[in-house]
């Protein structure tokens, strides 16, 4: 508003020169930042700004009670801000530029009969106000809410004035719904982490009750070949099902934190071979379930196999160490039993079925496996890449 401009030809290109910077600034400040609260206030302190008028609000409205919440602003009373009015009374020319759709110009608002300003900003002695809609740019074409200019001196505002706010609008509106865009993506992208983790959740008890029974089918079993080869299947299953149980309890859908899943892992396999010591050591690293799962395996593989086959007299101590560094994994299981025999060759076709999986699963994981004696004791040493 030309309060202090009006009347003086040579002030009204400075006047409008400003205006058209504080659009540049403020649509530059709209591309830079998605923080809507923030936003809203820069707009009511440009648009006061740019009118030269002591009072301007953005009006939400909000149709659960066909209101207007006064979302930002600048001038009024004390607790403007945050506070409604209702928005069906069209002789508030918000009300009706809301209705319309279009700017409107109210410049005697003290001794005219058409508009009067709602009696929240009645107090704040304003004489003129420009109106003009948010309109958001969906389907629906439906309008955010109002953005409101209001001036206490002079002779009011004009056309210019309300194409200058008109702008600023636009620019708000895109912003809103840009804002609203990202709440919706939000929300998707929960309820999509959510069904992932309600997935994985419901395939972990799904392999646990397999695991299970197939443990019962292993006590029942009348030979000890048939009782081993149940016991094995079954802990490999219960390997998957803790990979998937570490899925639905993640912060990050599709993703496992090495450390934790290798240490547990590793006390359940304790819990299956009490007579012997199990420890372990793991760097933190999140994973993908795609080479969480293998290494799950790759741990339960090595580990039976040395609790099986290392110490045939008693009981001893395996451990298990993985490491990560510069974007690779060493995973290290070393035993100190009767070590390997002369001609062990890791990689021979005729071993069996364990060492059969576990160079399956060196494949799977783009990995190199080795094997050499500990002094005393075996080592098994895989490294890989880590995507």
């Amino acid at each position: 508003m030309r309060e202090a401009e009006a009347g003086s030809g040579r002030a009204e290109l400075p006047y409008r020169l400003r205006q058209q910077a504080l659009l540049g600034a403020f649509a530059r400040m709209a591309l830079q930042t998605r923080d809507l609260d923030w936003l809203l206030q820069r707009a009511s302190d440009c648009c006061a700004e740019g009118l030269g008028a002591p009072c301007c609000h953005i009006l939400e409205y909000r149709p659960q009670d066909h209101a207007f919440l006064i979302r930002a602003g600048v001038g009024g009373q004390p607790g403007t801000v945050g506070a409604s009015f209702p928005a069906g009374d069209e002789t508030t020319p918000a009300s009706y530029a809301f209705r319309t759709g279009a700017g409107v110009l109210a410049n005697d608002l003290v001794e005219g009969e058409r508009f009067r300003m709602p009696d929240l900003l009645a107090g704040a002695g304003i004489r003129h106000a420009v109106n003009v809609p948010i309109a958001l740019g969906d389907e629906s074409r439906r309008a955010y809410g109002v953005l409101e200019v209001g001036g206490a001196e002079g002779s009011g505002f004009d056309r210019a004035d309300l194409d200058f706010l008109a702008g600023f609008a636009g620019l708000v509106g895109i912003a809103v719904e840009r804002h609203q865009g990202d709440a919706r993506l939000r929300d998707a992208l929960d309820h999509q982490a959510l069904l992932a983790r309600e997935m994985s959740h419901r395939v972990k008890n799904s392999l646990g009750v397999v695991a299970g029974l197939l443990r019962l089918q292993a006590r029942d079993a009348h030979s000890d070949e048939v009782r081993h080869a149940l016991e094995d299947a079954g802990a490999r299953i219960a390997t998957v099902a803790q990979v998937h149980d570490h899925l639905w309890r993640g912060l990050h859908p599709g993703t496992v934190e090495l450390s934790d899943f290798v240490r547990e892992l590793v006390a359940k396999l304790q819990d299956e071979a009490p007579g012997h010591a199990l420890h372990c050591e793991a760097d933190a690293r999140v994973i993908s379930a795609d080479q969480a799962i293998p290494i799950g395996l790759m741990v339960t593989e090595l580990v039976t196999n040395a609790v099986k086959y290392a110490y045939p007299d008693g009981a001893g101590a395996v451990r298990v160490t993985v490491a990560v560094q510069e974007g690779r994994l060493r995973l290290a299981v070393r035993d100190e039993g009767i070590g390997l025999p002369g001609d062990f060759d890791v990689h021979a076709r005729q071993r069996s079925l364990g060492l059969k999986i576990i160079n399956s699963l060196t494949r799977q994981l783009d990995g190199r496996l080795s094997a050499e004696p500990g002094h005393p004791g075996a080592l098994f040493v895989l490294e890989m890449p880590l995507a």
